[in-house]
């Protein structure tokens, strides 16, 4: 966990990460595996990811994307939660898209709202990066190529006001941290609510059933598995402590992504939706494979 990226990419051949994602890769038209799953260094992962199965035509950067809970009792795709910390508006856009596939694919919802997380609602605010990619965003949603909401704060990831968000690495890294951070701090006030006095631990009692069932949908556990979306390959990325529930969310959703042919509609999306990509033939590997 504590090498430099270098050190795991040019020196260890050999380790775990590399070889389960050597089994996504394509070749000769067949792959050993339809996802791979790791607990291991994020950057590790990425960056031999990236090494091993390249990136699809039209995406320069891949980006991570993971579902935050909202109160709709439902989530959020957020992208990228880490992978890149800076962005030009171009990628903003590829993320959107890439997103909308996730989406599309997993949920089934066909146009799911894309929201730009900035400073505030209007146009005119923000970084130029920010302005050009809602000037790009609302190109994209004129063409019909994506369902842009437009810009959204940082509450609308929790208020569940569009089905996707798209932001910067940094940004959206500080964002997931919160959420964890709010999960395990419910958690705490729970338990300390039944170490109080007994007034404190018959009102405790009382509301433990909504109690419960808001820490069970604020557990980021239950939102475990992060898509490394606009490779040649399903890979996810578990949390680095995550417990045997989590990791079983994080198998869930790479099953579920393999079943629902994602990297296939990721590729048509970007086919589609952004200039140049050239359509390659291996580009979207393997139809999937259906567990029996």
């Amino acid at each position: 966990m504590d090498d430099p990226v270098e050190v795991a990419l040019r020196r260890k051949r050999d380790s775990s990460m590399r070889v389960a994602i050597q089994q996504v890769k394509v070749v000769d038209g067949v792959s050993a595996a339809d996802a791979c799953v790791s607990a291991g260094n994020t950057g590790a992962l990425m960056a031999v990811a990236r090494y091993l199965l390249k990136t699809l035509d039209g995406i320069d950067r891949p980006a991570i994307a993971s579902g935050l809970p909202n109160r709709s009792d439902g989530v959020t795709t957020v992208l990228d939660l880490g992978a890149n910390v800076d962005c030009s508006a171009e990628h903003l856009l590829q993320f959107a898209v890439m997103g909308s596939a996730l989406v599309s694919a997993v949920a089934g919802k066909e146009q799911p709202t894309v929201g730009l997380l900035n400073i505030g609602e209007e146009a005119i605010k923000g970084s130029e990066v920010i302005k050009q990619a809602g000037e790009l965003l609302r190109a994209a949603h004129d063409r019909q190529l994506i369902h842009f909401h437009g810009n959204v704060e940082g509450n609308d990831i929790f208020l569940g006001t569009t089905d996707i968000v798209v932001c910067d690495g940094f940004v959206g890294n500080v964002a997931l941290k919160t959420a964890e951070g709010l999960a395990s701090m419910i958690s705490g006030f729970i338990r300390q609510e039944f170490s109080r006095n007994w007034a404190s631990k018959a009102a405790a009692l009382v509301a433990m059933p909504v109690l419960k069932r808001f820490k069970g949908h604020v557990d980021h556990r239950r939102h475990n598995g992060a898509a490394l979306l606009g490779l040649r390959g399903l890979v996810f990325k578990s949390h680095g402590s995550a417990d045997v529930y989590a990791f079983e969310r994080a198998l869930e959703r790479a099953y579920d992504a393999a079943r629902n042919r994602l990297l296939e509609r990721v590729h048509a999306r970007i086919t589609s939706a952004l200039p140049g990509p050239a359509a390659a033939s291996d580009a979207a590997g393997p139809e999937s494979r259906q567990a029996a």
